[in-house]
């Protein structure tokens, strides 16, 4: 992945480099000084994103279920 797709991707997922390096458990400086983007980025972001948008509709049918009961 290129350092071009990384940030586009990050973008994608709403994170900038810092965030994502505390999503991912891992120092800023580390994924501030990357030249070659590890191949697990891609997956690890894009799994994000998934679970980002399960979290949504989750959210969303939790909030109409409550409402159905009231």
């Amino acid at each position: 992945m290129t350092n071009e797709d990384f940030k586009s991707l990050l973008k994608k997922a709403g994170l900038n480099k810092k965030e994502f390096a505390k999503v991912a458990n891992i120092s800023y400086n580390t994924v501030r000084n990357w030249d070659n983007i590890p191949s697990w980025t891609k997956p690890f972001i894009n799994n994000y994103i998934k679970a980002k948008t399960l979290d949504s509709v989750k959210d969303v049918i939790c909030t109409d279920k409550k409402a159905d009961n009231e």
